[in-house]
Formats: C-alpha cells, structure tokens, sequence
C-alpha cells in the first residue's frame, strides 16, 4: 500500500473517530445537571418559568435531544463552534485567540523533554550500571509521580517568591516596551516555568523509554558487527543504533498529547497562562456549554490529528513501516 492511499485511510479513520467523539462529548454534557438556562438565570439574579422556557427555546433546549445533536453535528462540520453566552463572543474566535498561547507552550514543552528525555536515556543507556543510570532512575521516579500542578506550585514559591528569577503570573509584562526581539524575550522569560513544569513528567517517560530502546538495540546484532568493523562508539549510538531507537519514543510522543493537553490545563491555571486551559477552566466555573463543547472537539481534533502525524513520521523514520497498512 503506497503511502498516499494510507494517508487516506487514516484520514477517513480520524473523521469517524472524530464524530464520535463529538456525540459522545454532546452527550455527556447533556446528561449533566442543569443547562445554560439555569446558569444564565443565576446570572440575573432568578428568573421565573416563562422566562426560563424563553431561554430554553432561544438556544433550541426545547428540542428533542436527537434534533440538538443532529443541529450541533451540522454546525461543527461547517465550522460553527457556536455562541458563547459568558464571553459574548463566538467560540470559535475565543479558541483562535487562545490557541497561540497553549500552542506556544504545549509544543515547546514537547521539544524539550524529547530532546532532554532521550540525551538522558542515550547517556544512561552506555553506562547501564553508572551513577547517570541511577540519576534518570531517580529523576524519572520523581517526574512521573509528582502532579503536574504540585510541580507548578513549588517552582512559583522557590523561583518566585523566594528567588524572584522569573515572573509568578501572565505571558508578558505589559510594562515592558520595544520591538520583537524584546518581546520575544519578555515572553520567554515567563515560559521558563509553565515550561519546565509541562515537560517534567514527560522527561520521566521519554528517559527511561529511550534508554530502555537504547540497550536493546546496542544488544543488537548489528551493534555487533559494526563494534567488529571497528567503528566508533559515538558512531554506533548517534548514526546507527539511536535512529532505531527513537522510533518507541515518536510514537509514545504522539500517544501523549491528550496528557500534554490535559497537563497544560493545570499549568495554566496555575501560571494564570492565557491559553485554552485556563479558558477551559473559566468555562467550566461559568457553565459556558458552547465554550466547553468547542474546547473539547479541538482538543480531540489536536489528538487525532497528531496521532496521524506520529504514524506518518514513523513511517519516514523506519523504512520497514513505509509499505504496511
């Protein structure tokens, strides 16, 4: 199978997966107590039964629930998110203005507990028995266990509070005037935490991954025969066996980005990052239903398409996969 027909039969998958994820999101949020009627009515203070059911019939809660759904399917194919009532604004534009912010965060966070995940793995993975070896054992025990908002918390109180390096709060100092270089390096400042905190867990997982993958390839018979041909050891790690070796790492990098996803919804809110976590979060307090809907379509939407890219990347990155279904 060439790889553009499997690109299609992915693609084909992810469309269906993704309408049933958004059933299933519409469902639960419909068997939930309460609707946006009563929230809008608490905001106004009460409200008596004739107005409520003018409400319900404006936002169409009057409907049968398999007309809500069908409606709402419609409107998400055509790219319509709804109305939010708390923000007074469309959804779709509250995500698109959010999205930068966790993408910015999300995405860096991934790059550097890959990167320092698997230099940690590949390092442990040569000395097996060695002080490094117990090192990522230790740190990939602490990482994983840790919540991710514990984490957060005690970064802000040591970097913070106690050694003010970095800011406690926000994305940028609105104090702070000057082109993009300046800032760029404003908001950099404050990713430093958000950042570190997002990829702790992961740096945990991808370590201990890459240097289980590492050994076993270094025991490889290949290994073997290029130590024989009198190659390097720096050669056999980095040209040969590591490339080998990322491919369990790539795909577990793709598995994880619910977790990343989820995990940058407690990052935010403790950093206060403009982001769609803390948006997600104000939504739910508010009972915005629009709002939530819409952040939970594209964070499947996220998922799915970066578990595709994961299974498009392996196969670029293992020839042995390129023909397979």
């Amino acid at each position: 199978m060439n790889l553009a027909r499997i690109i299609l039969v992915r693609a084909a998958y992810a469309a269906g997966l993704l309408i049933a994820v958004l059933v299933l999101n519409f469902s639960m949020m419909h068997l939930a107590p309460g609707d946006v009627a009563d929230t809008i009515a608490q905001s106004m203070g009460g409200a008596d039964a004739e107005v409520m059911a003018q409400i319900r019939a404006d936002y169409g809660l009057d409907r049968p629930f398999v007309v809500q759904l069908g409606s709402y399917v419609l409107r998400v194919l055509q790219f319509d998110l709804g109305y939010s009532f708390f923000y007074n604004e469309s959804v779709s534009g509250l995500i698109l203005s959010r999205l930068p912010a966790t993408l910015l965060l999300v995405i860096t966070a991934q790059i550097l507990a890959i990167f320092i995940g698997v230099v940690l793995g590949v390092i442990s993975a040569r000395r097996p028995n060695g002080m490094s070896s117990h090192f990522v054992t230790l740190l990939a025990l602490f990482g994983y266990s840790a919540p991710v908002f514990w984490t957060g918390i005690l970064l802000l109180i040591a970097f913070s509070l106690k050694i003010p390096l970095f800011p406690v709060a926000g994305m940028v100092d609105v104090r702070i005037e000057g082109g993009f270089f300046v800032k760029a390096a404003d908001i950099a400042h404050h990713m430093v935490l958000p950042v570190i905190t997002l990829a702790s867990i992961f740096i945990a997982l991808y370590s201990r991954l890459s240097r289980a993958t590492m050994m076993e390839v270094l025991g490889s018979d290949y290994v073997r025969t290029a130590k024989a041909k009198g190659l390097t050891t720096r050669e056999i790690v980095y040209k040969h066996a590591l490339k080998n070796a990322l491919s369990p790492v790539i795909t577990l990098a793709g598995l994880q980005l619910s977790a990343v996803v989820s995990g940058a919804v407690l990052v935010e809110t403790v950093f206060s990052w403009p982001g769609l976590g803390t948006l997600a979060f104000q939504s739910i307090i508010a009972r915005d239903t629009p709002t939530i809907l819409g952040i939970l379509f594209f964070s499947a939407l996220v998922v799915i398409v970066g578990n595709l890219l994961t299974d498009l990347a392996l196969r670029l990155v293992d020839p042995r996969l390129r023909g397979r279904a």
